[in-house]
């Protein structure tokens, strides 16, 4: 059976998703820095792995071909990101780059190295990107990270025209999410509750809320979706309960 190659799999949404996905019947491939947390999850999940530094210029040609094993491969999950939020004043060109480059040029490499193994999938494989609340929401302290995740959306919508109808190409946007990278956020239980607040489902997401709109967008339930953004966030992107 072709693989789902997951970037990102070792805590928050990319655990959760390889989860989702595993229990769904899917097998997997994992990527991740961390060896033991790495090896950990693809022995309980029956998974192979890559142990890779995605700052390596071959770690994404590394992980499509070991994923794919000269065959195919079912879909790709990246599930890398970051949240860096500074007032526009505090912002330096090495912030920028480095957003750009984690959220988007990464994003982009990663597909690019999985491609013709992607397209070898008879039955049609998936990509999953992810992009934030923040692009549909102006939201202040976020122009380096809207402006990345912006343009993984426009990279989705490109590659989901370029691979289709051999590949299905679709972003989730989540609002904010109670993960290990979110954690500096939500440290003060003030802030966290004042945030959860702002959406008119008023909590913060958990990965499992995230996790299960990735397994559908990812597996064979979702053959007939490209090219849309999934907004996973509670209501905020587009509904306002209070005046």
């Amino acid at each position: 059976m072709a693989k789902i190659l997951i970037y990102g799999a070792t805590g928050g949404v990319g655990e959760a998703s390889a989860r989702a996905l595993h229990a769904q019947g899917a097998e997997l491939h994992l990527v991740g820095r961390r060896s033991d947390a790495v090896a950990s999850l693809a022995d309980e999940l029956g998974a192979s792995y890559t142990l890779a530094d995605l700052e390596d210029d071959t770690a994404f040609a590394r992980a499509a071909e070991e994923a794919a094993a000269g065959g195919a491969l079912a879909g790709l999950v990246y599930a890398v990101g970051t949240i860096n939020l500074k007032p526009l004043a505090r912002l330096s060109r090495a912030d920028f780059e480095r957003d750009f480059l984690v959220n988007a040029v990464w994003a982009a490499q990663a597909v690019q190295a999985a491609q013709s193994a992607l397209v070898k999938h008879e039955g049609g494989a998936s990509v999953v990107l992810f992009s934030s609340v923040a692009v549909a929401q102006g939201f202040t302290g976020h122009a380096s990270i809207g402006m990345a995740k912006g343009a993984v959306e426009g990279l989705m919508r490109s590659l989901a025209a370029e691979l289709a109808p051999r590949v299905r190409v679709n972003c989730v946007a989540p609002s904010l999410t109670r993960t290990p990278l979110a954690s500096k956020l939500l440290a003060n239980p003030q802030m966290a509750d004042a945030i959860a607040a702002m959406h008119p489902l008023p909590r913060l997401g958990e990965p499992d809320d995230v996790a299960q709109v990735v397994a559908l967008l990812a597996g064979p339930r979702s053959t007939w979706i490209t090219g849309q953004v999934i907004a996973v966030d509670g209501g905020r992107s587009t509904l306002r309960t209070k005046g």
